[in-house]
């Protein structure tokens, strides 16, 4: 009887070594990283974010808003890092995001914007959703390998230039809120901009008056405004340049490289926080976070940052074996973590707002809202790794 007792017990305790080195073996399988924990967590997000997120009327139905967070990291990573799984078919959460897309698309002149409670939040909501559903879009077409824009992306291009400002931007949502929603935002918008054009096949935007006036006003724009952004604003430039020519001259290019550098971290990663001066609101003087953020959690380095940071370098040409993106990567490997959300444990990576507490409860703190630049730190971490194995 002890002697079967004896091997019951020993069986369970394999099983549960075995289990708890399963998301490890995975890990070590895949240079160190967990794709299929990565996959789960980004998946999961989205149908919270399609659960919860706010509903706008489109068309005869309603779809969900497009967030800078959740959304456009999902939408540019989950593709990348399926492939990098040798899975061809698009996700449900893929095919349901870019078929609400193409609704509000359809719907442009009909549809409720994001947000409507003024006449400037109403303009503010067109000209941001025009840069997120062309580079939703774009990268939809560039992923399949379309030589030719779909239809609904040759609407959102169209819709692109139709709400482009005289001096190259867009009209961009401005809550407060850094990095995304703010009063320098919109230079972070006209980056995602010059992603979209440059994602886009190429007869959509060289055999159109509009496009090739329009891009020259945006190329304008990014070039005479670059030396006051923040370094988070001009780490963006130099990814736009990658798929955008003539964004980045090689001298700005360099030195803006070797500043980033200088930004890392003794740990090998970037902070949000270090990436800006940031200013919330106008005039700068007057401008303060809206709630109390975790200075010390800021302080630290983050997955959002360093993925934003190692991606950028590699699309850049930026070798993996230089020091700036080795030691990111191996940030990045160390700091893939299981993570409790509501019931559930993930295994992501974790950034903080600059804006509110999300971490201690609270309003700001519900289980929701605190992952939301996690969700951007985990997309951002993919594609930094999966360019980097």
């Amino acid at each position: 009887m002890r002697l079967a007792i004896t091997v019951v017990v020993s069986v369970l305790l394999m099983g549960l070594t075995a289990s708890g080195l399963g998301s490890q073996g995975a890990a070590a399988e895949h240079g160190g990283w967990d794709r299929e924990g990565a996959a789960k967590y980004l998946d999961e997000r989205m149908d919270a974010w399609f659960a919860n997120a706010k509903k706008l009327r489109t068309g005869q139905g309603v779809t969900t808003c497009v967030s800078c967070h959740t959304v456009v990291p999902y939408a540019l990573s989950r593709p990348v890092l399926r492939r990098a799984m040798h899975v061809s078919t698009r996700t449900p959460q893929e095919v349901r995001l870019l078929e609400g897309v193409a609704r509000r698309v359809e719907t442009y002149d009909a549809h409720q914007p994001f947000y409507d409670g003024s006449e400037g939040k109403k303009t503010e909501s067109r000209g941001t959703e025009a840069v997120l559903n062309a580079l939703i879009l774009s990268s939809a077409d560039a992923e399949r390998g379309r030589r030719e824009p779909s239809e609904p992306t040759r609407k959102a291009l169209r819709r692109l230039w139709e709400t482009q400002r005289p001096d190259g931007a867009w009209e961009w949502l401005d809550f407060g809120l850094e990095p995304f929603e703010s009063a320098d935002a919109a230079y972070y918008g006209a980056t995602l901009a010059a992603l979209a054009i440059g994602t886009a096949p190429a007869s959509s935007t060289t055999q159109a008056t509009d496009a090739t006036v329009g891009i020259e006003k945006l190329r304008g724009y990014l070039k005479d405004k670059f030396a006051s952004q923040t370094l988070f604003n001009r780490a963006w430039v130099l990814l736009a340049s990658t798929r955008l020519k003539d964004l980045l001259p090689g001298a700005q290019r360099e030195a803006l490289i070797a500043e980033i550098q200088r930004r890392q971290h003794d740990d090998g990663g970037w902070s949000l926080q270090a990436l800006g001066t940031w200013t919330w609101g106008k005039p700068a003087w007057r401008a303060r976070a809206p709630g109390t953020p975790d200075a010390s959690l800021l302080a630290q380095s983050d997955g959002y940052a360093t993925g934003l940071i190692v991606y950028t370098l590699r699309t850049a040409g930026v070798p993996v074996e230089h020091p700036a993106v080795r030691t990111g990567s191996q940030w990045l490997r160390a700091h893939q973590q299981d993570v409790q959300v509501n019931q559930r444990m993930h295994h992501a990576w974790r950034a903080h707002s600059l804006n509110f507490d999300r971490e201690h409860g609270g309003e700001k703190g519900e289980p929701w809202r605190r992952m939301f630049m996690s969700d951007s730190a985990t997309a951002f971490a993919v594609l930094a790794l999966v360019a980097s194995d």
